[in-house]
């Protein structure tokens, strides 16, 4: 996937509290100290200085989405940026950054345009939509026929494998469809058709098999 299509803007939208709170660095602290602790027109300048100070604060569930975007991010290979529309002008924010029509916040927009909006639209099924990863193991996908019996038993039989990720039971042609995981470092094409003549066509309910080999996988859902 090209390397900009791997780039999400989140943003949030904090308060703004005005607090008079003033904690003087350690120089001034051991100055005030030297002084009469506070005495002398140094020291309420400071306190003056301090009064009026912007603090922003971002509320738990919009910084609960912003730990999980950038979990998921991480994880994908996507990154983040994050802009808080409080510290930026209004017409960057309803302009240039095209958040117009938003009506709550936090909102996250995909290279492609798709965007999520509102912290209950925050899940990780939505975060990997729209997130898709390129798979790093190998995926295949076995058809199988099978002989007339005892399906609970070949269920049973296919579900001690590992490497089966999937089973799917059909109408028609075929009766199976498995999904099959590998580990990259260890499985190629020639590999995974050994493992399915070998292990599935073993047994003995199994009278045929047919198996697709994508050259490329990629997924929108959760890893």
């Amino acid at each position: 996937m090209p390397e900009d299509l791997h780039e999400l803007t989140l943003y949030v939208q904090s308060k703004k509290a005005v607090t008079t709170f003033f904690r003087p660095s350690t120089a001034q602290s051991q100055e005030a100290a030297m002084s009469g602790m506070g005495a002398g027109p140094s020291a309420s300048s400071s306190s003056g200085d301090a009064v009026g100070e912007s603090v922003f604060f971002l509320s738990d569930d919009q910084a609960r989405c912003q730990a999980m975007v950038e979990e998921i991010a991480a994880q994908r290979g996507y990154h983040l940026r994050v802009i808080d529309i409080e510290r930026v002008g209004r017409i960057e924010r309803l302009v240039a950054e095209h958040l117009r029509g938003v009506q709550k916040f936090p909102v996250l927009i995909s290279p492609l345009g798709r965007r999520l909006e509102g912290v209950e639209t925050f899940t990780e099924d939505e975060l990997a939509a729209i997130m898709p990863a390129d798979l790093k193991s190998v995926r295949a996908f076995s058809y199988l026929k099978v002989r007339g019996g005892d399906l609970d038993k070949i269920k049973r039989l296919l579900e001690t494998l590992p490497e089966v990720k999937e089973l799917h039971f059909l109408t028609g042609d075929w009766d199976i469809l498995v999904v099959l995981d590998f580990e990259p470092t260890t499985a190629n094409k020639r590999r995974v058709l050994e493992f399915v003549t070998d292990r599935i066509r073993g047994i003995p309910e199994v009278i045929d098999t047919s198996t697709i080999i994508p050259e490329y996988s990629l997924t929108k859902f959760p890893l």
